[in-house]
């Protein structure tokens, strides 16, 4: 369960211990990720900046990132690109090459494929921000439905999107290959 503050930039996260039948949870604080500058301290993260900016230099519209194994997040890709009938969306396997420095390039491990993550040219989102902004890429009434789902706390909304992709292996399969 995580929590951010906009104006702080900290993220709040709570994990649950296991000692004992009773659910325990203990707390930390750890800066959020910044946004997206080709300026700034940490060299790696404007490394990976410059070596994606060409993403964006010829097509600026933003990069789905999904895991191209996932039965769910196929099918999450077959229907955003089904309701995008502008194509203002385009697609990229978590586990293809671009798919790595796009990761990094969000402030992201690169074999890290728990979320899906939206990248555009000046920010990234991650987990239900990441489907929200999505929805409000495609065709109505998507657009509608996101901007009321934002009035729900990102940690309500992030506890959610974590137990639906924590067991989407066991519920909806996996696949061999990317399909898309």
């Amino acid at each position: 369960m995580a929590v951010s503050l906009p104006a702080g930039g900290w993220r709040l996260s709570m994990f649950p211990t296991r000692r004992s039948r009773i659910r325990r949870f203990t707390t930390s604080a750890t800066p959020s990720p910044a946004p997206l500058r080709s300026g700034g301290a940490d060299s790696t993260t404007v490394d990976c900046v410059e070596a994606t900016s060409s993403f964006f230099d010829r097509d600026p519209r933003p990069i789905m990132l999904f895991d191209g194994v996932c039965n769910l997040c196929n099918g999450g890709v077959k229907f955003v690109r089904d309701n995008d009938r502008e194509r203002r969306i385009r697609f990229e396997a978590l586990q293809s090459d671009a798919g790595k420095k796009l990761l990094r390039r969000s402030g992201r491990a690169p074999d890290d494929i728990s979320s899906v993550v939206l990248v555009e040219k000046d920010r990234a989102y991650i987990k239900s921000e990441a489907v929200l902004k999505i929805m409000e890429y495609i065709n109505l009434p998507f657009p509608q439905l996101a901007f009321f789902l934002w009035f729900i706390p990102l940690f309500i909304r992030d506890y959610v999107y974590d137990n639906v992709a924590n067991n989407r292996y066991a519920v909806f399969g996996r696949s061999e290959s990317c399909e898309i």
